[in-house]
């Protein structure tokens, strides 16, 4: 699959949106090395705290479904943006649980634009583990 495809995937996961308060969607797309395309949405709550990214959905359902996180080849995410999207700090953290720092990481919105990274540019000093427990 390439990035264009990949990108395509987390558009359609971006129909799903429920963002009744923002009208903000986002789309997340993780593709597996078997080809499995694990796919997410922002949900939204009238308790904004509540409320749960795109990247972290797809991430959340990717493990309660029972897939190995170390099957994970790439990501995209796609938003209604100027420039290409990017995930906020706490789905940053998120991701430095479950992908290696050199993971590809496609950055999108939907006129088109995209940026490739990782998460070792995204979030640099990442909190990774816990020391002296």
């Amino acid at each position: 699959m390439t990035e264009k495809e990949l990108i395509k995937e987390a558009i359609e996961a971006r129909k799903r949106t429920y963002s009744p308060y923002s009208h903000f969607g986002v789309g997340a797309a993780i593709l597996l090395k078997d080809g499995t395309v694990i796919k997410g949405t922002n949900i939204e709550n009238v308790s904004y705290g509540l409320s749960l990214c795109a990247e972290r959905n797809a991430m959340f359902s990717l493990i309660s479904q029972g897939y190995d996180y170390k099957d994970i080849v790439m990501m995209a995410v796609v938003g209604d943006t100027d420039k290409p999207i990017s995930p906020c700090g706490a789905c940053r953290q998120v991701l430095a649980e479950f992908l290696k720092p050199d993971t590809k990481i496609i950055l999108a919105n939907l006129k088109g634009d995209f940026k490739i990274t990782n998460l070792e540019e995204l979030l640099p000093y990442t909190f990774t583990e816990i020391e002296n427990v």
